[in-house]
């Protein structure tokens, strides 16, 4: 492997004009094809295939084509000011007036005025009138939104207080704003301090926007076909835009160190390449495994996301194993620290003497125990707070009282109850009762009885008649632990029902479908682990030819998460410094989390581990006692991976400001997930166990050290000198220093 990525290196550098300009070629072609393709749509198929929710929601579109249950919807909310009643006359005329203009669009199916829909609040203080489309949301009309919304203000000019809930007119969230912007900014000063050099710094910033550039150009250009929508993106860049710097930062470091010991460029470029390159190979291959596996969820969504933030991983790999070596080609020297480039290689590798990372190992050296200890038991006080988790999904509550979505949730909880807001949809299939109609009244009895239910709307059926719907009204809010135990108690009288009318029937609707898809990806998530976590061990276990430091990493991984997932309970769900995030209002942990967590971290978090432990191999595979290349690990990749997790947690952390709360959600917990793995795991744990178990860290059974292929990570096969060295390119002078 090193043998092969030295060559490529050498190769990149050799041909820097050719390989900047296939890259060029690539992301104007890309950039061409994203620009004349259709639009994407929004995904409008199954979220979660196989839950209940979503095969109730399937058989209403089947039974009941005329009533599409995507098509387009809007809850105009009217409450009375000033302690009058919706019912005065004043009022009245106002709503009346509303009804008729709202019902005059050419796609509104129908408006149903509250007067004759009894849609008005038991102390007449709130109304609402429900304005039906004849399409979907995404085929509505700029035109029909127009008129909607005018209808709107119309009636808000004339005393009412008028809110508008649904999603006829639902206002879309940034991904995040100057998200992207803010982080690169951050990353810009942390590789100027890290490494102190603009051009050193510029460079993997440089390559990561290309990468980030072909990548989304290329999600945009087969979007339309493969369904991927604006959102399957944001994991794309995220991650793109964080690996993609760290892996080029990997190979730069890398070059300046081949040069400070006295390597001429290309010899340089092709050291680092066959080293760093072979760390970037694995770790990039961890994160693809990670984010490929998110495919066993089987949630379309998920697959779409996990596949698309592969890919760009994947480009951001080979950007760093060719893109880089041809820029660094280009500027050799540009790159290099200050004293390399006045004081020549000798002065340059002095200045790396007793750096902060040798004496940090040191302090560990003689402390692990301590460290250890330590450590594990902070990382396990912050994980407590995951014993408390709840899981849903967000929805209009979850959202700024600024935004008038929520404040027609809120209208209508305090006027109708907290249970109004998350309707029971509930869908009798007949065709096996000899009465449809009673069978259908039975069950709808049944559910106006249970406890916890307030009422019942009236039973309607489908143009065949063997179908039939209505909704239940709990008298609790969508999230509250009670309503999903009432859910279940209702599934529950399934068989008794069926085997007494020979009907039965499904529960879905927007709280059903929260409950089913909160209990769906619970029972993922351990098959998730189970195939993530094996192939990313097997991977190590090729890297590393030992048996105890993935099985270490592994461990190291799982507190680093628990850890991270304690801290967004505590935010999130508690409400724990939630003013700092502009978190307004808390609630249930999104459903999606815990699964993108895990995946993305431990694919983040083995990027750390070979980083830093290729290094600490590397050492021990060239002579170094275990302690040492604990410390010569440190002393050459410390620095740089601290570097890394700052660039990583700076992109992360500016997602922070987005307003959808899965990315918000997303971005704090990546990022203070990137702080744990990094600088407590990584850092302390990591040098602590090697330092315990000596010798043994790196113990391989024979039987499996004959079996598993010899990659040389390490770069060991680079020490022998090839008998011919190819010319470097006139261009360059071939001199240690400059």
């Amino acid at each position: 492997m090193a043998t092969f990525l030295y060559r490529l290196g050498r190769s990149a550098f050799r041909a820097r004009w050719l390989v900047v300009v296939l890259w060029a070629v690539v992301l104007g072609a890309l950039g061409i094809a994203a620009a004349v393709a259709p639009a994407a749509e929004e995904d409008t198929g199954s979220f979660m295939p196989g839950i209940e929710a979503q095969k109730a929601y399937d058989l209403i579109n089947e039974r009941f084509p005329g009533a599409d249950a995507e098509g387009a919807s809007a809850q105009i909310v009217f409450v009375a000011q000033d302690g009058q009643k919706v019912t005065a006359a004043s009022v009245r005329a106002v709503i009346d007036e509303f009804v008729d203009e709202a019902g005059r669009g050419d796609q509104v199916a129908a408006v149903a005025s509250p007067f004759k829909a009894d849609s008005v609040s038991g102390d007449e203080s709130t109304a609402y009138a429900t304005v039906s489309y004849k399409v979907a949301r995404t085929d509505l009309t700029e035109a029909s939104k127009d008129a909607l919304q005018g209808a709107v203000d119309a009636a808000r000019g004339q005393g009412v207080t008028v809110e508008v809930g649904g999603n006829a007119l639902a206002t879309q969230p940034a991904a995040g704003g100057t998200a992207e912007v803010v982080g690169i900014c951050i990353a810009a000063v942390v590789l100027l301090v890290t490494l102190g050099s603009l051009a050193a710094a510029g460079l993997p910033l440089l390559t990561a926007l290309i990468g980030v550039g072909i990548s989304m150009a290329a999600i945009m250009a087969v979007g339309s076909f493969l369904g991927l929508s604006t959102t399957t993106g944001t994991l794309a860049i995220m991650l793109g835009l964080a690996v993609g710097i760290d892996y080029a930062l990997f190979v730069v470091t890398r070059y300046r160190e081949e040069r400070a010991g006295g390597h001429v460029p290309r010899e340089a470029v092709g050291r680092a390449v066959g080293t760093a390159g072979s760390a970037v190979v694995f770790a990039g291959l961890t994160v693809i495994i990670a984010l490929a596996g998110l495919a066993v969820v089987q949630v379309p969504m998920l697959t779409k996301m996990g596949l698309s933030a592969a890919a760009a991983v994947a480009v951001g790999v080979i950007i760093a194993l060719t893109l880089v070596p041809a820029l660094l080609g280009m500027w050799p020297n540009a790159v290099l620290s200050r004293a390399v480039r006045k004081g020549g290689a000798g002065r340059g590798r002095a200045n790396d003497e007793g750096n902060g990372g040798q004496r940090w190992a040191r302090f560990v050296l003689r402390r692990p125990i301590t460290v250890l200890v330590t450590a594990v038991l902070g990382l396990g006080a912050l994980a407590l707070p995951v014993t408390s988790l709840e899981l849903g999904m967000p929805g209009a509550e979850s959202q700024s009282t600024a935004t008038t979505e929520r404040r027609a949730y809120d209208a209508l909880a305090e006027g109708f109850g907290p249970g109004f807001n998350g309707p029971l949809t509930v869908v009798v299939d007949a065709r096996g009762a000899s009465d449809a109609q009673s069978a259908a009244a039975g069950i709808a009895k049944m559910m106006k009885d249970s406890p916890g239910v307030l009422n019942v709307t009236p039973v309607r059926f489908n143009s065949s008649g063997d179908t039939a719907l209505f909704s239940a009204v709990p008298s609790t809010s969508p999230t509250d632990e009670a309503t999903k135990d009432l859910v279940q108690e209702i599934r529950d009288e399934r068989a008794a029902m069926e085997a007494k009318t020979g009907a039965t029937f499904e529960v879905t609707g927007s709280t059903a479908m929260n409950i089913d898809t909160a209990t769906g990806m619970q029972s993922k998530l351990v098959p998730y682990l189970t195939v993530v976590v094996g192939l990313a061990l097997i991977l190590l276990l090729v890297v590393f030819r030992s048996v105890l430091v993935p099985v270490k990493a592994a461990f190291g991984f799982l507190l680093s998460v628990l850890a991270s997932l304690g801290v967004v309970v505590a935010v999130f769900q508690w409400g724990w410094g939630a003013d700092l995030l502009g978190i307004e209002e808390t609630g249930p942990i999104i459903s999606l989390m815990p699964i993108f967590l895990v995946g993305i971290v431990f694919g983040l978090a083995m990027d750390y581990e070979v980083f830093l432990v290729a290094r600490m191999r590397e050492a021990y595979v060239h002579g170094e006692h275990p302690r040492q290349a604990v410390v010569a690990g440190f002393k050459h990749n410390a620095r740089v991976v601290v570097a890394a997790a700052g660039i990583m947690m700076a992109v992360f952390s500016g997602f922070v400001g987005s307003d959808q709360a899965i990315i918000k959600t997303m971005g704090f917990g990546l990022a203070v997930a990137v702080l744990f793995d990094a600088f407590v795991v990584r850092m302390a744990i990591v040098p602590a166990v090697l330092t315990l178990l000596g010798d043994k860290a790196w113990w391989l059974p024979h039987r499996l050290d004959r079996l598993l292929p010899h990659l040389d990570v390490e770069g060991a096969a680079l020490d022998t000198p090839p008998k011919e060295r190819a010319p470097d390119d006139a261009g360059h002078k071939e001199t240690a220093s400059v």
